[in-house]
C-alpha cells in the first residue's frame, strides 16, 4: 500500500518512509531519505525526520 501521509502518528507506524523534498514543483521531489521511521528520524538531512524524532525517540 502506498499512501501519501503528512500526520505524524501515521508516519511512526508506517513500516518504511519515502522522504520527498526539499520544496515542491521544480525545485523538489528528490528523495531526501527512505527506510523504517526510525531512521528517518534519525536523518539530519531529513526535514520530516526533524519533526518525526521527537514523537518516534523520546528522550
Amino acid at each position: 500500500v502506498l499512501m501519501v501521509e503528512h500526520h505524524l502518528d501515521v508516519i511512526k507506524c508506517a513500516d518504511w518512509v519515502i522522504d520527498l523534498g526539499p520544496g515542491g514543483g521544480d525545485s523538489g521531489g528528490s528523495i531526501v531519505a527512505q527506510g523504517p521511521p526510525e531512521e528517518i528520524a534519525d536523518n539530519p538531512t531529513s526535514i520530516t525526520g526533524k519533526y518525526l524524532k521527537p514523537p518516534l525517540l523520546p528522550n
